[in-house]
């Protein structure tokens, strides 16, 4: 957890918007003293924080470090329950596995697990995720929503929606969807989205939906293997983007459409998810643990299911696989 003066200090500079604020301005907003103000901007400091301090005209923040940290994160958002408790860390093997962790100790809804830097980060299919310290957003929240185990599969494609419109308004660009959990970027992969639950027979326990996103990678940054098939919002964007003001976004339309999926049900999200899809109306090939599928992508049905007509004009529920456009 953040300190509760910290956050408030932050709130504070956020909405000064680079002027100067008095010391007694900023102990009255935090509720404690102007030594203890002067103690919380010295760590700030400490902390790559760059204030300009002037007598009798108080402090004023020069630059930010670019972090990921409750105190960057909490002035400012607009959501209920979402990203309203954050657990930060520098660096973990994986974020899901925290929140995972977190979730079966009885955390709140919305809690989220936030790294700079994973070591064994993962993917869909235990696949691996390169997720470099200082680049990314690497975050892990938890859900509890009140449904059955079946409904689960269809928060991916909730989340999917929520991170391209936090993209598009966030930086300007348009990012397309392939099914089931890939975010693209002129056919390159910038982000990815892996559900799990926690769930007994006729009940979720936990959501937990993982979201790794390259924001601020150069093209040297990736290895090898992936320059061809990934991304970075910046590299799209060509120039930096704030990372707490993306995760921020995501937070709000996250929160949004969840609200709205429990409200209205799948429908309303089916409807936006087929907006974004790259892969609706064109040929693909799917490749499922049983062999491949060739045909016309259909569109997703009421569960979140692919459907696709092959050549015979069979139609194909596809529940899992790798997608090909071909």
């Amino acid at each position: 957890m953040q300190s509760p003066i910290r956050v408030k200090l932050m709130e504070a500079f956020r909405k000064a918007d680079g002027e100067f604020l008095s010391g007694q301005a900023l102990a009255d907003i935090a509720g404690c003293s102007r030594t203890a103000v002067w103690k919380h901007i010295e760590e700030l400091r400490k902390e790559g924080f760059v204030f300009e301090a002037v007598k009798k005209r108080g402090y004023r923040i020069l630059k930010s470090p670019d972090r990921v940290s409750g105190e960057e994160i909490y002035p400012g958002l607009r959501t209920r329950a979402i990203g309203r408790v954050i657990e930060y860390k520098e660096s973990v093997p994986s974020t899901q596995k925290i929140a995972h962790t977190l979730a079966q100790e009885g955390s709140g809804e919305g809690t989220t697990v936030i790294a700079d830097e994973q070591t064994e980060g993962r993917g869909r299919l235990l696949r691996s995720w390169h997720s470099p310290k200082g680049t990314g957003i690497w975050m892990s929240i938890i859900l509890k929503p009140q449904l059955p185990p079946q409904r689960a599969p269809q928060f991916t494609l909730i989340a999917a929606v929520a991170v391209v419109q936090a993209i598009e308004e966030v930086c300007g660009l348009s990012p397309e969807i392939k099914w089931p959990n890939d975010i693209l970027l002129h056919g390159k992969k910038v982000t990815g989205i892996l559900t799990e639950l926690q769930a007994e027979a006729d009940k979720i326990n936990s959501i937990i939906i993982g979201i790794g996103m390259n924001v601020n990678q150069k093209a040297d940054d990736f290895p090898e293997e992936l320059k061809s098939i990934a991304t970075s919002l910046s590299l799209e964007k060509e120039e930096k983007v704030s990372r707490a003001k993306l995760i921020q976004k995501v937070f709000e339309k996250l929160e949004l459409y969840y609200d709205l999926y429990m409200e209205k049900g799948f429908t309303p999200i089916k409807l936006l998810w087929e907006s974004y899809a790259v892969s609706i109306g064109r040929q693909i090939t799917a490749r499922t643990i049983t062999g491949s599928i060739q045909g016309k992508a259909l569109g997703i049905n009421e569960d979140g299911v692919l459907r696709i007509q092959d050549a015979k004009g069979a139609i194909h529920e596809v529940y899992s696989a790798d997608i090909e456009l071909n």
